[in-house]
């Protein structure tokens, strides 16, 4: 398997391939391997976050399913304390910020009822990374699925590089 401008050679060949294994092991092995590719994102989704540290860095995962014969991997990026996520990402326009509670916004010593938001630019994030990293995380892919063929005993040829 070889990725050139982003087209994969011997994709076809992988495919059948890997059907012809039993199912269980199939999944485990595409689910390792995609595993790995969607690591490559996530180190440079982290790395390309515009802040040093915080919950937005600490938030990004990945996340691997199963299901009906399907397997996918995806890069996550918030939780219920990194909200923010697509702010950081897309922006804001400006805005009104209400609080719900009255008096429950609080700017210095001083409690307010509306405050102005002036927006924010967008820091993208996320998408720069998957534009910049095809090519690494589709050799991570197929650096593992030779990985975990080599263990489970098939022998598999080595990658093929210009």
């Amino acid at each position: 398997m070889m990725a050139d401008d982003r087209n994969i050679t011997g994709g076809k060949a992988l495919d059948d391939f890997l059907k012809s294994l039993p199912a269980n092991i199939e999944r485990n092995i595409m689910r390792s391997a995609l595993r790995q590719g969607a690591n490559v994102f996530k180190a440079e989704v982290q790395e390309n976050i515009p802040v040093e540290s915080g919950e937005l860095r600490r938030s990004v995962r990945v996340v691997t399913k199963a299901k009906g014969g399907r397997v996918t991997a995806s890069v996550r990026v918030g939780n219920k304390r990194a909200w923010y996520g697509p702010m950081v990402e897309f922006g804001t326009k400006p805005h009104k910020i209400v609080p719900k509670k009255k008096g429950a916004l609080v700017i210095g010593q001083t409690r307010a009822m509306v405050v102005d938001h002036p927006g924010a630019k967008p820091h993208p994030f996320i998408r720069p990374a998957f534009d910049t990293k095809p090519d690494a995380a589709i050799a991570a892919v197929g650096a593992q699925i030779r990985k975990r063929l080599t263990a489970e005993g098939i022998n598999v040829p080595a990658a093929e590089t210009d």
